[in-house]
């Protein structure tokens, strides 16, 4: 389909990131839900780190990663950005933390950074760098040492956000995953194609299926 993304997002042919972000505010304010709404971010930040230079090119700019860092604050400060994932490159882990330790209040998500790997979450909680996990279950490989992931960001007080990849198929096994680990967050795409749409079909179902007792785990 025209102008739809992987996940089945709309993904219209803008060049910068604040055109993106006023299309997306002007959608919500529209619908009447300007309060209702926040904003989550992911970066993908190792898609255009520079390992050459060791910058970021973004928004016809090459920013190094405390100019990046300066960057997140100006958008943060701008619009009702609640969460960013990975905002910086898979290994800085220092930069992930500074940011982690200046913006307080946000949803700091590690994704490529920790790859569901306990070995790379522990130093991520050592450095405390970022505050939240992304959770994929065929990223570490097996839903045991998932678990294991899950069970160590909890410990440490980290939020966990279980996810899909961008190549899905309608298996629903991550909707089942997140109500049974206490989730706060799942990351499963727009509601466009059948591939997405199966894992909120589920979760309705398990919400059904739970009747009184389903409640929802806002950390």
């Amino acid at each position: 389909a025209t102008n739809v993304g992987f996940e089945g997002g709309y993904a219209p042919p803008l060049k910068y990131t604040r055109d993106a972000l006023d299309a997306i505010m002007s959608a919500i304010e529209n619908a009447g839900f300007r309060k209702e709404v926040t904003i989550g971010l992911d970066a993908a930040a190792s898609s255009f780190y520079n390992t050459i230079y060791g910058k970021y090119n973004i928004d016809d700019k090459s920013l190094t990663g405390g100019e990046l860092l300066d960057y997140y604050i100006d958008l943060v400060n701008t619009y009702p950005i609640i969460l960013l994932e990975d905002p910086f490159h898979e290994e800085a882990f220092e930069d992930f933390s500074l940011l982690t330790k200046k913006l307080k209040d946000l949803i700091i998500v590690g994704d490529d950074i920790f790859v569901t790997n306990v070995q790379r979450l522990k130093k991520g909680i050592e450095m405390n760098a970022a505050n939240a996990l992304l959770l994929k279950l065929n990223q570490i490989g097996t839903i045991s040492e998932a678990l294991d992931a899950a069970n160590l960001a909890f410990k440490n007080k980290y939020k966990v956000v279980v996810s899909h990849r961008s190549a899905e198929t309608e298996d629903t096994t991550i909707a089942d995953l997140a109500v049974a680990i206490g989730a706060e967050f799942i990351k499963t795409g727009a509601p466009a194609r059948s591939e997405r749409n199966a894992k909120y079909n589920q979760l309705l179902r398990i919400e059904e299926e739970l009747g009184e007792v389903a409640e929802y785990n806002r950390g």
